[in-house]
């Protein structure tokens, strides 16, 4: 057994900007991978702020994790949408596009999907 493990967004090992400066992705190592937390800013959109960075055409990464504040607006490329806030848990397959709702930054844990996220 591994024993305790204990890490802090407050000092990750990695941050990753995204474009325009309308965010950024914090993350932190475990053994099952990294973990990361993701603050989207007010007027952030994945198609004008990550898919530079990505390269491709929708966000191809599986999100398994939980809305902390804010709110975001998820689409599908079938046009199946949903929208997402505090307290929220969201499983979210590849081939989406998104976007913040509202005036406050949306802040979200994932512990799935964001290892490659907006690498650069």
């Amino acid at each position: 057994m591994a024993g305790l493990v204990r890490k802090s967004f407050d000092s990750p090992e990695e941050v990753r900007p995204f474009e325009e400066g309308k965010g950024r992705l914090e993350l932190v190592n475990v053994g099952a991978g990294p973990v990361g937390r993701a603050t989207f800013e007010p007027g952030w959109k994945w198609s004008k702020h990550v898919k530079p960075i990505a390269g491709t055409d929708s966000c191809e990464a599986s999100h398994t994790g939980y809305v902390i504040g804010g709110r975001m607006k998820v689409v599908m490329n079938d046009g199946e949408e949903a929208e997402f806030g505090p307290g929220d848990y969201m499983i979210c397959p590849p081939g989406h596009d998104a976007w913040v709702l509202g005036d406050d930054p949306c802040v979200f844990i994932d512990w799935q999907g964001f290892a490659d996220y907006a690498k650069r």
